[in-house]
């Protein structure tokens, strides 16, 4: 059965940084895709960022461009996300994804979901 463990989440003040970690196991075999979703309080889920075939492209919301990078390193079965010159509207709980193929930015085009980590930037 594939998990996926986040971390790295915790509260830091506008433009400081956090790199968020996604460990995965159970695999059968290596996701096609990743991503990084975020969720507001009162908001609907949204893609951050995501990378196709173990990094050989990254995608990234207009809202997080030059500030954050989506990373990956398939021998330790780890996604990262690092987040730099945060603000506090990228405040929410943040989720890694995996799937078999589609658009990056789809809640539908993955299978397996990791539980959470949350991120607060403070003003």
């Amino acid at each position: 059965q594939v998990q996926l463990v986040e971390s790295g989440g915790g509260s830091v003040q506008a433009g400081g940084s956090l790199r968020l970690s996604c460990v995965g196991s159970g695999y059968t075999y290596s996701p096609y895709v990743m991503g990084w979703f975020r969720q507001a309080p009162g908001k609907e889920r949204e893609g951050v960022a995501g990378i196709y075939n173990g990094g050989t492209s990254t995608y990234y919301a207009d809202s997080v461009k030059g500030r954050f990078t989506i990373s990956q390193d398939n021998a330790k079965h780890t996604l990262y996300l690092q987040m730099n010159s945060l603000k506090p509207e990228d405040t929410g709980m943040y989720y890694c994804a995996a799937g078999d193929g589609g658009k990056w930015y789809a809640l539908t085009t993955y299978n397996y979901w990791g539980q959470g980590t949350q991120v607060t930037v403070s003003s």
